[in-house]
């Protein structure tokens, strides 16, 4: 993750290699130079109970691995076979663009890169959840 920029709000949270901290009382903005560090937004984080629907159930496994909780290698292929399952849905060319690097992502063990391209499927899925419904 050389150069990742993370910029927190007042008291934003975030997990960084499995320790949580806390921003002050001002915004801020910070860069991580280290390369393979396990990062975590704590505003982006899926609870257990929220890894309802396909798409978060992938997003927490990759989420698993930044809080420490999986082993990289132990996830790649869950990850991987989560991705394959997505793409037999979201078969626009955006959302395939998005499951694209988050392959990428999880085959070069950036495991940050791949849960930010899943997020962004988020709003599709529920969308197309929601016409389901109806």
């Amino acid at each position: 993750m050389t150069g990742l920029i993370l910029k927190l709000g007042p008291h934003e949270r975030v997990l960084i290699n499995g320790a949580v901290i806390e921003n002050g009382d001002r915004r801020s903005r910070f860069a991580v130079i280290s390369p393979k560090a396990n990062i975590l937004r704590m505003r982006d984080a899926v609870h257990p109970d929220e890894a309802n629907t396909p798409v978060r159930r992938v997003c927490y496994i990759a989420q698993l691995v930044l809080s420490g909780d999986a082993e990289a290698d132990a996830a790649r292929q869950q990850l991987l076979r989560g991705i394959e399952q997505l793409s037999q849905v979201f078969k626009d060319p955006d959302s395939r663009s998005q499951l694209s690097r988050a392959t990428d992502a999880v085959l070069r063990d950036e495991h940050y890169q791949a849960l930010r391209a899943l997020r962004a499927l988020l709003p599709r899925e529920a969308r197309l959840l929601a016409a389901a419904r109806q």
